[in-house]
């Protein structure tokens, strides 16, 4: 990379750059980019083009070398979308950061770092734009967006060492698959697993699309979300210990078990000095087994990563545990006629997340959290088989019947009178027809501070806030098959 338009001296590059912050993408387009919006309404990657013909001033570049020389130094550019956060405040990103091709024919014979993958991003340039839309527009639209800022990133060492093992398990599955089958019509018949079998133990990566569609390695959305923080300022709690690969997380986890196995909630809040009367000891365990201090998703770790937490109760022989509610739907999303499954808020949160199940066993079915004796630790992820049957299922059904109005308010009928039950606030009980846990094993289920909080409204009916949850008895399956870490 030698042409001198592409070489910047980067204390005038941060003054270019500053001279956009918080323009909008269509303001600072002085190389008409938009103008193909005219006749290719969804074309992809608009304001990225925008960002590198107007501001940068350099063409379309396809190739698997960084992109532009900084001070000499060969710099990745990376445009990302963020918005604001589902659960919190701030913002977070809007989706994965695409790196490069999983080169199939190539990365065997790669180190990590001679690879295509670490020399993208080895320097990054990511610039951020707010994407200020509750809904999914075409490319036109784009052209509102405000660029918030911009962020010179470097990965640090115990980063580095993460993204080096993720990368790592790419490599070997690969090199596994061709020296197993040495056809490549056999090879075809493996390759779309990569996207799935190695969604568990991925920390800051993964791999998208499914196989035959070339694919590419792209940093998870929480990593994404992560470097966002930092770039705008929010600190994060940093672990005193390095942890680069879940098999450390795992053992951590294992160690803590030999120690608090079979003690109560309470004797562990004491043995870790946690205030037993506080709220989320759940959550104040985990942490404080890590050395942390403050809240999981205000550790950088976990954050980066996307761990989320659950806990869950059996009984002492061993029963089903309890329905689990896993997140609150954003209907904006789910009502958007030009969202994909993929792109949904249902496939983004059980592809993305991991999910950490801190296990008890309850001494009687009233027994207070306290009195619960930890069983263990166990690490969740749902396959891609469980996310395109019922997880697509349920994303599909309640679509349908809010597009062709077929959603309706279905009272309680007391079996007596055969009259709907009404609540003492004088609401009639019900819900709305959404798909229920009798339906299959993912299901909708609202739930309000009482019976008048109702928020949402969707085609005229009102409702409580509604969640997505996951069958009890379904889960226990999941988790018995899982081994304790």
């Amino acid at each position: 990379m030698s042409d001198k338009e592409y070489a910047f001296v980067r204390v005038e590059l941060e003054e270019k750059l500053e001279s956009v912050r918080n323009k909008t993408l269509g303001e600072v387009d002085t190389a008409n980019v938009f103008a193909i919006t005219e006749t290719n309404p969804k074309v992809t990657g608009i304001a990225g083009d925008v960002i590198e013909q107007s501001i940068l001033g350099y063409p379309p570049d396809s190739r698997q070398q960084p992109d532009i020389l900084v001070d000499g130094v060969p710099t990745e550019v990376k445009t990302t979308g963020l918005r604001p956060a589902k659960q919190g405040k701030g913002l977070e990103a809007k989706e994965p950061m695409s790196i490069t091709a999983v080169s199939l024919d190539t990365i065997v014979d790669e180190d990590f770092l001679d690879s295509n993958f670490w020399h993208k991003l080895e320097h990054m340039l990511i610039i951020y734009y707010l994407y200020d839309s509750d809904t999914t527009v075409q490319a036109a639209e784009y052209a509102r967006f405000p660029i918030k800022g911009y962020q010179f990133h470097e990965f640090d060492e115990e980063e580095i060492e993460t993204l080096k093992a993720d990368w790592q398990l790419v490599h070997d599955f690969v090199k596994h698959i061709q020296d197993k089958y040495p056809s490549l019509e056999d090879r075809k018949e493996h390759y779309p697993k990569l996207s799935s079998a190695l969604r568990k133990e991925l920390m800051l990566i993964d791999t998208a699309p499914k196989y035959p569609h070339p694919p590419r390695f792209r940093l998870k959305r929480s990593t994404v979300s992560a470097l966002a923080k930092k770039a705008f300022g929010e600190s994060m709690e940093q672990l005193p210990k390095s942890y680069t690969t879940y098999a450390a997380i795992d053992l951590e986890l294992s160690n803590a078990s030999n120690k608090y196995g079979n003690k109560t909630m309470r004797e562990i809040c004491e043995m870790l000095g946690i205030d037993a009367g506080g709220k989320s000891l759940a959550e104040q365990v985990v942490v404080h087994i890590f050395g942390g201090t403050g809240k999981l998703n205000k550790i950088e770790l976990f954050s980066k990563i996307g761990l989320v937490l659950k806990t869950t109760a059996l009984t002492r022989k061993g029963l089903e545990t309890e329905d689990t509610k896993l997140f609150t739907i954003d209907f904006e999303n789910l009502t958007n006629p030009n969202t994909l499954f993929e792109e949904s808020q249902f496939y983004e949160y059980f592809s993305d997340n991991q999910f950490l199940f801190i296990v008890f066993e309850e001494p009687s079915k009233d027994a207070p959290l306290l009195d619960n004796k930890l069983l263990g630790f166990k690490r969740l992820s749902f396959n891609e088989d469980f996310i395109e049957t019922e997880v697509r299922k349920v994303w599909e059904e309640a679509r349908r019947l809010i597009a062709t109005k077929e959603l309706r308010f279905i009272p309680d009928i007391d079996k007596k009178t055969g009259k709907p039950k009404v609540n003492k606030t004088g609401v009639v009980r019900g819900a709305p027809n959404f798909p229920k846990s009798k339906d299959g094993n993912i299901f909708v289920r609202g739930s309000g501070n009482d019976s008048t909080d109702k928020p949402i409204c969707i085609n005229d009916i009102d409702m409580y806030r509604q969640y997505v949850w996951i069958k009890g008895s379904y889960l226990s399956r999941l988790l018995k098959a899982e081994p304790w870490v």
